[in-house]
C-alpha cells in the first residue's frame, strides 16, 4: 500500500510504501512551535520506503532529546511535510495531517507529556512518557 502525504499547495509529495513503523504524538515545546498547535503527530517509516518529489527547503535544529532533526518544508506554501531525525537515522517522520486521512491509525504512544497542555486528553490504550522512551 502506498500512502501519499502532500503539502498545502501540492508541490511537495511524499509517497510512503507499506505500513508505518510507529505513529507517535509529541508534546515537546519544539513540536508545539513547529506545528503551531498543542502537539504533533509523526508517522514514522523506514527511510528506504519514503520517496519525496518536489522541491524542499530545510531547517536543522537540536531536538528535545539532544539529537539534530532536519525538517523539510515546501518552499511555496511553507508546509512541513517530513523530517529526518538523527536519533533514528533509519527512519523518516511524516506529518500525519499531510496525509489528509481522518481514518489514519491513531497514535501508538505519547512522548514529552511533561510539556502537554492540561486540556489534551491522551489515548487511553497507548503508553505515555514524560520525555522519550529509553528504547
Amino acid at each position: 500500500m502506498i500512502r501519499t502525504a502532500l503539502c498545502h499547495c501540492g508541490a511537495l509529495e511524499v509517497a510512503c510504501d507499506g505500513e508505518p513503523t510507529r505513529v507517535s504524538m509529541c508534546h515537546c515545546l519544539d513540536c508545539q512551535r513547529r506545528t503551531g498547535s498543542a502537539f504533533s503527530v509523526a508517522v514514522f517509516y523506514r527511510r528506504e520506503r519514503v520517496h519525496a518529489s518536489g522541491a524542499t527547503r530545510t531547517f536543522t535544529r537540536e531536538s528535545a532529546s539532544g539529537f539534530p532533526v532536519t525538517f523539510h518544508f515546501c518552499p511555496e506554501c511553507g508546509s512541513n511535510v517530513f523530517w529526518a531525525p538523527a536519533r533514528m537515522p533509519d527512519r523518516i517522520g511524516v506529518a500525519l495531517g499531510c496525509f489528509a486521512d481522518p481514518g489514519f491509525a491513531p497514535p501508538e504512544q505519547s512522548v514529552w507529556t511533561k510539556d502537554k497542555h492540561a486540556w489534551v486528553a491522551l489515548p487511553t490504550d497507548a503508553p505515555a512518557w514524560d520525555e522519550n522512551p529509553r528504547t
